[in-house]
């Protein structure tokens, strides 16, 4: 494929409102980030939230964000140079708090080890440094700030020094270099700093395509792939935080998300596996979530106890995406997207059925969200949402080490290849093993996206959320 990297360098610094164009002026905030307050919905999504303009619904042929902002009156919180950390107050005698790299490591990775941390904007450490290859997040428009957001956001919660790199996947002639846009802005900084949490050691590299246009989201995806294969041989992960509705020609580019189109030349010896965000209008699917290739990643919301401030649970948040795909039917006849014999993860489920999501969760309602930090926006921000999940969870399962992707080898058949999802393979291996399932996954049996989180798989949580790295 002819594309051409660049990495982008001395873009100027600029402020604008969440939502707005490059073109526009910045607006007033209003609004304290944080405050306390009553729970006003009723539900797991608690409090009050603000969805800014590129988390909403776009027209035909552009994809959207998924992430909220943690809001007191509904309106776009203003950055603040340190968030309030008080508590939202639950009807069940629970409270949320804003999550850092220190309480969400403890939770979802045993590290730090020990006493869990209590969420504080200025909790220091996190999980303990770990990874391989690099992460890839792939997103639209520029954010100028990424690597100083990264950088500040690391030395502020005690994490090492991130490796990070921005490629502009322009090799399409889309642009010459993508504009800066305040939402998608937002989305990056949470992007690359919630996968550095978890793979501290893992490469961050920031993909940016000219807009969030089909065509050119498509392409950075394959820039993406391309660049990992390129310049880290052992592999690693693709986040995407974006998605859209489900649409008929999606099955001609599911192989864009699958590491077997890009490493036949290489002898399929570099693994990478991708991932996408379900979405965060409750029970829906959309694309690339339903891609049987990826790993689709939904939302939960951490309760904690009133007077200790420890977890007493996850529940269903019920803004995450999860449903039943109308496009990916089950056939046997190979055809790069479907489920199928290749895909046949969720086999003793739905047998040969559609392709449902997600497949595993992470902390993603807005009550429970968690801080980051967005020099373009403002300042720090408390941010919930399925963006939230994706690259968190291509954290932790970078952290796990297992290097696997869609690509498997036998030397007793000559090591011909044989496509499978053998991440999707191995979560749902574990559904009836009810001993290791326990000690690798929280099964959330609480909560409803419109789809009520039961035993065992549901379309709102998956398998689960993570506890430690093992079988990741």
């Amino acid at each position: 494929m002819d594309n051409t990297l660049i990495t982008a360098t001395g873009i100027a610094m600029g402020l604008l409102a969440l939502g707005a164009s490059a073109q526009e002026t910045p607006s007033p905030s209003t609004g304290t980030l944080g405050a306390k307050q009553q729970m006003t919905v009723p539900g797991t999504q608690l409090g009050r939230v603000y969805k800014p303009e590129s988390s909403k619904p776009q027209a035909q042929g552009r994809f959207h964000t998924n992430y909220v902002l943690r809001s007191v009156d509904g309106r776009k919180p203003a950055g603040a140079a340190q968030p309030n950390d008080e508590a939202i107050f639950t009807p069940d005698g629970n409270i949320t708090l804003a999550e850092t790299p220190c309480s969400l490591g403890s939770l979802y990775v045993g590290s730090p080890a020990g006493t869990p941390c209590t969420p504080s904007f200025n909790a220091k450490g996190g999980p303990t440094p770990n990874g391989y290859g690099a992460i890839a997040l792939v997103d639209a428009y520029d954010n100028p700030d990424a690597a100083s957001d990264l950088a500040a956001f690391s030395t502020h919660f005690g994490l090492p020094a991130a490796k990070f790199e921005k490629v502009f996947a322009n090799g399409n002639g889309a642009c010459a270099s993508p504009p800066a846009d305040a939402g998608w802005a937002l989305e990056e900084s949470l992007d690359i700093e919630w996968a550095h949490v978890f793979a501290p050691n893992a490469a961050i590299v920031l993909v940016e395509a000219c807009s969030n246009s089909y065509a050119d989201l498509v392409y950075a995806e394959k820039v993406a792939f391309e660049y990992i294969v390129k310049n880290y041989p052992a592999g690693g992960q693709v986040s995407n935080s974006w998605s859209g509705g489900e649409f008929s020609g999606q099955i001609a580019d599911d192989a864009a998300f699958a590491d077997f189109t890009y490493t036949g030349a290489t002898g399929w010896k570099t693994h990478i596996l991708a991932l996408a965000s379900a979405g965060d209008s409750g029970e829906g699917a959309g694309w690339p979530s339903t891609d049987p290739w990826v790993i689709s990643a939904g939302g939960t919301t951490v309760l904690r106890d009133l007077s200790t401030h420890a977890v007493t649970s996850e529940s269903c948040w019920s803004g995450s995406g999860g449903g039943i795909s109308a496009i990916e039917t089950y056939t046997n006849s190979f055809t790069g997207g479907n489920m199928g014999p290749w895909a046949n993860y969720q086999y003793p489920i739905y047998g040969k059925g559609n392709r449902a999501t997600p497949d595993l969760s992470f902390d993603a309602d807005p009550a429970s969200g968690v801080y980051m930090l967005s020099q373009y926006n403002g300042g720090w921000f408390i941010v919930g949402g399925t963006s939230v999940s994706s690259p968190a969870l291509a954290g932790i399962i970078n952290r796990g080490g297992n290097r696997v992707g869609s690509v498997s080898l036998n030397a007793a058949t000559g090591n011909n290849a044989y496509f499978t999802n053998a991440e999707n393979n191995l979560l749902y291996a574990q559904l009836p093993e009810q001993d290791d399932r326990r000690h690798n996954f929280y099964d959330v049996t609480t909560g409803s996206n419109g789809a009520a989180a039961v035993s065992g798989y549901d379309l709102c949580t998956g398998v689960g959320t993570p506890r430690g790295i093992e079988d990741k």
